[in-house]
């Protein structure tokens, strides 16, 4: 019989609002903010729960285009902030800008603080999601579906710390960043901007990523980040985006809410929600989910922030709400602080339908305080009120060598080397090569949506000088040694992708020219509702791409250049070699070259598990019942990788899986030793994974569980001891109504192919 301990809510309860109050809270800043309050008018307060689109205040042509330079109109910038007294921009619709622009606009911005025509500056955010992508020569990482693929915690805040610096930079204090929804459907089209499918690695990796956002507090080098999309929105039942999401309370807890409890228990200072609904509630109405759990539970003095045009949607998409008043109250009462509304004329509506809501007691002065305090709070905390001016000069590492540097080395780390047929990587310098496919000549494919422009196709704000996969290839084998063929192109066709066969003849005739094809697979760049798919399936022209070239009996090296795991299934048993890219950003094609060549050894690994058919989607934690098959037995699991694989030039070999205790009791922890040896003669930066087993429990356990991991890096011929801490913690998992608990019983431990058990008792 086992035992079951329930956690006591009040002790954690008490300790998250420990952690809480040291980086975000501060008696000065307190009495700042309840001096201004009082001051404050209701049309103040108002305003500052109001976010706009940067379009809304730009200069535009005849035809209704913003004019470019991007130019403020003042008059529609004055009415925005002395009428309506709006307290935050954002850009996302627009594109890349210089650095002269975003002087121009923040300038103008600002101005009304500046000269006390206002007396509280504006708060402007940015979706920097893979560096600053919305300046002209800003550093490009790889996506962070990529990143999550270095397994490379210190790799992970570097990325934040460059991208905060480059924000900075470009005058915006504040980052739409880091995505913390699982990502366990691969058919929805953001995919590509969460941290995988673990709940530990998406807490690990988002951790480093607030670290690295935000510092130890807001300097001048550093932002304020937003948990986004709090909660279950990465889940939709028919894969497209902003759909209902149904999860139970139990997976609830234990796989979507650790990486946002984590990042809120590391000070992350604002919080943007699930568009869509779960369990028949939209993200943007649940008063349980907002209030209750996240502010009251979980002690998040932040603010949160709807996304587009949320507010709207309970009206007008959720039908939840019979009117847009009533559709606002419900969300601002449900504990959204801003409202990022985000056009003209319905910011002035929403204005004065809070303005009414207020007076009428249907949104009462206490939660319209709340909500101000919390802005006001970050506000103070990223130096707003203190200093609003633009200073470009002062950052003189924007787009530096060596902030390009760590994007090569992200990208190096990141990309997942899945196949290689006797060796048929590295390739030789005199090696003849075609590089071919519909992603191989293009960086859009290299660098996804969210990059110079929302769906990032639009090639005419393209990085200057960083190379596509066909140019870096040329650049090091020379032009005589690799030909180009297109093949295929991607495109949209009534709103969704497509594929078609170009030029198919020029292909043909030079396989017959080259020894090995690098084969460029993968699908067009685009998020949101744009990205939505029907089908997972790589379309059937890029595998003709592919069985072309198997015809000819060449060694074909697949290339894959995606956000999500698209099926390749046909293809992969005939394949030479398979390289996963993921969105692997402006540096990509270099690091590619590098690791293809073998001047750089692989060492990323999936964060994902990657499907092999369409109408099954599997995940590596899963319960045992998933392994049985048809025929009764349990071999049923059948991904085309695992999570976590990703293969090197290295023979690495692990041995001496050792325990320090066999009984576990109360508090107590338990340290766990692996030797990890490279028997080549190629140093590798392995990642040690280390999972653990819950034998028996009063709710189906998984079959195992990501709980530690260290990228360790071993020379050539060399060992080394990686240690690792189990505490209670690690063992403790949710009921059905997602109440953590603790059981005792018999765990086992695996790290590689080895395996050791243990047993667990609290008392």
């Amino acid at each position: 019989m086992r035992k079951t301990f329930c956690l006591l809510s009040v002790i954690l309860l008490v300790s998250c609002s420990i952690l809480q109050e040291k980086p975000i809270k501060s008696d000065s800043t307190e009495k700042r903010i309840d001096e201004l309050l009082k001051t404050m008018s209701l049309e103040e307060k108002i305003g500052q729960t109001c976010q706009i689109t940067l379009e809304v205040i730009l200069k535009r042509n005849d035809s209704g285009v913003p004019i470019s330079p991007a130019t403020i109109d003042l008059d529609l910038l004055t009415e925005a902030i002395q009428k309506y007294k709006v307290g935050s921009i954002l850009n996302v619709g627009y594109h890349t800008l210089s650095m002269n622009e975003w002087k121009h606009i923040h300038s103008e911005i600002n101005n009304y603080y500046l000269q006390k025509k206002e007396k509280i500056p504006v708060l402007y955010g940015i979706d920097a999601i893979h560096g600053m992508n919305y300046t002209v020569g800003a550093t490009l990482f790889p996506q962070e579906i990529g990143l999550a693929a270095t397994w490379n915690r210190d790799l992970a805040r570097r990325f934040a710390e460059i991208t905060a610096y480059e924000t900075r930079a470009s005058g915006i204090r504040w980052n739409f960043s880091p995505v913390l929804d699982l990502g366990r459907q691969p058919l929805w089209s953001r995919n590509f901007e969460t941290l995988g499918e673990d709940p530990f690695l998406a807490s690990e990796l988002g951790a480093e990523l607030i670290k690295g956002y935000q510092g130890d507090s807001i300097g001048a080098n550093q932002v304020a980040a937003c948990m986004k999309h709090f909660v279950g929105y990465s889940n939709p039942m028919s894969g497209r985006d902003r759909t209902p999401a149904w999860i139970p309370e139990k997976y609830l807890t234990d796989l979507y809410f650790p990486p946002f409890k984590r990042a809120v228990d590391e000070g992350a200072l604002t919080v943007m929600i699930n568009s869509g609904v779960l369990n028949g509630v939209p993200g943007h109405a649940n008063y349980h989910l907002l209030t209750e759990k996240l502010k009251n539970e979980w002690g998040f003095k932040g603010f949160a922030v709807s996304d587009w045009e949320d507010f709207i949607m309970l009206h007008s998409v959720h039908k939840v709400s019979e009117s847009l008043e009533e559709a606002y109250i419900k969300a601002f009462n449900a504990g959204v602080d801003m409202s990022m509304v985000p056009l003209a004329p319905f910011y002035k509506d929403y204005c004065t339908i809070i303005s009414a809501a207020v007076k009428s007691g249907k949104i009462t002065q206490e939660r319209l305080d709340d909500a101000v305090r919390r802005i006001l709070r970050v506000k103070y905390l990223t130096g707003l009120f203190d200093d609003v001016e633009f200073r470009a000069d002062d950052y003189p590492d924007f787009g530096s060598e060596k902030f390009r540097q760590a994007s090569l080395d992200a990208a190096l780390e990141s990309i997942t080397l899945l196949k290689n047929e006797n060796n048929t990587l590295p390739l030789a310098k005199n090696t003849k090569v075609l590089v071919a496919g519909p992603t191989a000549n293009n960086l859009v494919f290299l660098n996804g949506a969210w990059t110079h422009t929302w769906q990032g196709v639009d090639t005419n704000y393209n990085t200057k000088g960083a190379r596509t996969v066909y140019q870096a290839f040329k650049s090091h084998f020379g032009e005589k040694n690799c030909l180009y063929a297109q093949g295929a192109e991607l495109f949209f066709e009534n709103g969704f992708e497509d594929t078609r066969l170009v030029d198919i003849d020029d292909y043909k005739s030079k396989l017959d020219q080259v020894d090995v094809v690098v084969l460029c697979l993968g699908e067009m760049p685009s998020t949101e509702k744009p990205g939505d798919i029907r089908s997972l399936n790589l379309d059937k022209e890029q595998m003709t791409l592919a069985n072309l070239a198997y015809a000819k009996n060449k060694k074909v090296i697949l290339v894959l250049l995606e956000g999500r795991p698209r099926i390749i299934r046909d293809i992969v048993d005939q394949s030479a070699a398979i390289v996963q890219c993921y969105l692997p950003g402006d540096y990509g094609a270099d690091a590619l070259v590098k690791l293809v060549t073998g001047q750089e050894n692989f060492s990323g690994r999936l964060p994902y598990t990657y499907q092999k058919y369409d109408g099954i989607i599997e995940f590596y934690d899963h319960p045992k019942s998933v392994d049985r098959s048809k025929a009764g037995d349990f071999s049923a699991y059948d991904p085309q990788w695992d999570f976590g694989f990703g293969m090197s030039y290295s023979q690495v070999d692990y041995s001496d899986l050792e325990i320090d205790r066999i009984k576990l009791q109360g508090n107590d922890s338990l340290t766990v030793s692996v030797k990890v040896r490279n028997n080549s003669d190629k140093a590798v930066k392995e990642v040690v994974q280390l999972y653990l087993s819950d034998e028996y429990a009063s709710v189906i356990p998984e079959g195992k569980k990501l709980k530690g991991f260290q990228k360790v890096l071993l020379v050539p011929n060399s060992e080394t001891i990686v240690n690792f801490t189990i505490s209670k913690n690690d063992l403790m998992f949710s009921d059905e109504k997602g109440k953590r608990i603790l059981e005792d019983g018999d765990f086992t431990i695996f790290i590689s192919k080895l395996a050791t058990k243990f047993n667990y008792s609290y008392e």
